[in-house]
């Protein structure tokens, strides 16, 4: 939901009406850093695409820093009304500003891939790409090889629309990732030795808060050098944005291994499916899969615990479903019931490269808790488990239409944001409306699944299965 209101420089602004039941309620506008908080005397420019010939501006066009997007758009207006002093966060909306700080003819861009792969990064770079060149007429646009460490230790690639033409295509990140590599230093060192005064960082939560020690290191250096980072993570974990761009291919990429493992249970006797998706600390592509497959009948993420004995427990719940049905099948995101998993001493210290705990096989585990608990109680009857195991073929593929759409949205206005002179920015849907964030904000936020609220409770209501909780 956009909201305009004349402009001001005030952080909180309040909506007075006596015969409105918010009246009591503030908007607080989340603050934006820009180039001039610590260069007051950059100049400024008309905007190219006044005189673009496929741009024909027309009034409100141009976006304006009044143009703001709320980030709760549900309120309770029942008696119990927010208190005075109450506030909802507000964002600039994003889009095309009317001046901007960049000269076009002295831009050197640099666009750069980190951490796991997702559907639509090379969408993002693509767009990225022929955004500047062709809204913009920028002609120095460069990528960086292998993650944070390329900028320090390889060549920039010259792109161009020629170059990226058909990258949306491929699944994965042509100018190839990588984790860790982060060295604040060498880092910015190298980007004032390569020229480069605007920077696209492509990246998951690590990412973005690497990000944001870029943005202070450069702020403290005073240099006229725009960062803005372009949320991605298959997993839906980044907060404040409705969704990062890959998940709805990966949800889709998913019911396709539901569907083979519900093929597997059917076809056997007392036959379980058994699907691993990914989602360390959230479970939104097990719980959005669940919900559009009906296949499902349990569906295990991170932020729900579970038990397997006892009373409403795992085992009980299957053995029931097996004596209904002849079959099942059960989906768990990765990161459920790491605590549950034997960990020698050596796993319990061991971290990738990003200083991540290295997660066990919860699908392999739960494939031998099974056939245990099965062999154990049900000795010399027939029982059958397929472990199907996607997640490196989801987040391999390119994206579908819809992701595509959103990347090229996201790179748009990440496009505009910095050429306006915002730095030190995410760009992302809030309510559907693109708006910008600042880069901590988004740093340091969680997007966990809220299991008290509708969508868990439709998942319990489509499968039916227990709610782990001891009687």
């Amino acid at each position: 939901m956009a909201v305009s209101f004349p402009e001001t420089n005030d952080l909180g602004m309040t909506l007075r009406n006596a015969q409105d039941p918010i009246s009591s309620t503030s908007l607080q506008l989340q603050k934006l850093p820009h180039l001039t908080n610590f260069l007051p005397h950059l100049k400024s420019y008309p905007n190219p695409l006044d005189s673009n010939p496929f741009f024909h501006p027309t009034d409100g066009f141009y976006v304006t820093d009044s143009d703001v997007i709320l980030r709760q758009i549900i309120l309770d207006l029942s008696a119990n009304l927010p208190a005075p002093s109450s506030s909802h966060l507000v964002y600039y909306r994003a889009g095309p500003r009317k001046q901007i700080f960049y000269d076009p003819n002295n831009v050197r861009a640099a666009i750069v891939t980190c951490g796991g792969l997702c559907p639509g990064m090379n969408t993002v770079i693509r767009e990225v790409v022929v955004g500047l060149w062709e809204l913009y007429g920028v002609r120095k646009i460069y990528g960086i090889a292998g993650g944070y460490r390329g900028f320090y230790s390889r060549d920039p690639i010259e792109l161009s629309p020629k170059v990226v033409d058909d990258w949306h295509k491929k699944g994965g990140t042509v100018l190839e990732t990588s984790r860790g590599g982060f060295d604040l230093h060498k880092i910015v060192d190298a980007i004032q030795t390569h020229g480069f005064n605007q920077v696209y960082i492509i990246g998951g939560d690590g990412t973005m808060r690497g990000a944001v020690k870029i943005f202070d290191e450069i702020q403290r250096r005073k240099l006229n050098i725009g960062v803005t980072g372009l949320p991605k993570t298959v997993d839906n974990d980044i907060g404040i944005i409705d969704k990062s761009f890959g998940f709805q291919t990966a949800v889709e990429m998913a019911q396709q291994a539901i569907s083979a493992a519900h093929v597997e249970a059917e076809s056997a006797v007392n036959g379980i499916g058994l699907v691993k998706l990914m989602g360390r600390s959230t479970g939104h592509i097990a719980l959005y899969s669940t919900l559009s497959s009906r296949d499902v009948d349990c569906c295990l993420i991170p932020e729900i615990d579970f038990y397997l004995e006892g009373k409403g427990g795992l085992f009980e719940f299957l053995e029931k479903r097996l004596q209904e049905n002849g079959h099942a099948v059960l989906v768990v995101a990765e990161g459920a019931g790491q605590d549950k998993i034997p960990r020698t001493e050596a796993q319990k210290e061991e971290r990738d490269e990003s200083g991540n705990l290295v997660f066990l096989d919860v699908g392999s585990w739960l494939k031998s808790e099974l056939k245990k608990w099965w062999s154990r109680d049900h000795p010399g009857e027939l029982f059958t488990v397929k472990h199907i195991d996607p997640t490196y073929m989801i987040r391999a593929v390119p994206a579908n239409a819809t992701d595509n759409l959103y990347c090229t949205l996201l790179a748009h206005s990440a496009i505009h944001g910095i050429m306006a002179g915002y730095t030190g920015f995410v760009c992302g849907p809030i309510n559907g409306n693109y708006a910008y964030i600042p880069l901590k904000e988004v740093a340091e936020a969680k997007n966990e699944v809220n299991v008290k609220d509708h969508k868990w409770a439709w998942v319990r209501s489509v499968t039916n299965q227990p709610d782990f909780v001891r009687k």
